[in-house]
């Protein structure tokens, strides 16, 4: 079972239809939509400021979402994948964005909707990167920019995978639990 904790009077809220790996953790000030999912090992730590998250997201394994003591909340919007051991620190996320493996989003940057961060990537503290865009490197700049065949493609395609994905684990808990 995930390690859901409260922290300083605050206590996670979950929409509709959310999985939660048994070895996840969300902590304190976070506020998650509907059909959400957090892997293993990932790690959603709203103890110093808050947390909100839209509908269709998933946290991939590895994962951290924090923020930064009363400056930097983080929110991230509706359909949006966190790849594996990626960092999203204290920024916000619009609709439609894929943040790839081992990526990084530091303080108050904001990430415009249908866009990609790379694998690997680091977007530095007050980046505003418009929508539509894709961004790579260390610092990351923009390559190119989206189109409707690859936002379909690429970030509705993982978003979807991940619903089902998480339908399998719930599947199986419940099989386990008879």
């Amino acid at each position: 079972m995930a390690l859901v904790k409260s922290i300083r009077g605050f206590t996670p809220k979950f929409g509709k239809n959310c999985y939660l790996a048994e070895n996840a953790t969300v902590i304190g000030d976070v506020v998650m939509g509907d059909q959400c999912s957090v892997w293993f090992n990932a790690v959603v730590r709203g103890d110093v400021h808050f947390i909100r998250i839209g509908n269709k997201v998933n946290i991939q394994d590895g994962a951290i979402i924090h923020c930064t003591y009363e400056t930097a909340p983080t929110t991230i919007g509706n359909n949006v994948s966190i790849a594996h051991n990626a960092i999203v620190h204290g920024c916000t996320i619009k609709d439609n964005v894929l943040v790839g493996m081992n990526a990084i989003i530091m303080d108050n940057a904001v990430v415009g909707s249908n866009s990609i961060i790379a694998a690997g990537s680091v977007i530095l503290e007050n980046t505003v990167i418009e929508p539509g865009s894709v961004y790579a490197g260390i610092p990351a700049k923009k390559i190119k920019s989206t189109n409707q065949e690859l936002t379909s493609h690429l970030l509705d395609r993982i978003s979807k995978n991940y619903i089902k994905y998480a339908g399998w684990y719930k599947d199986e808990s419940r099989v386990n639990e008879k």
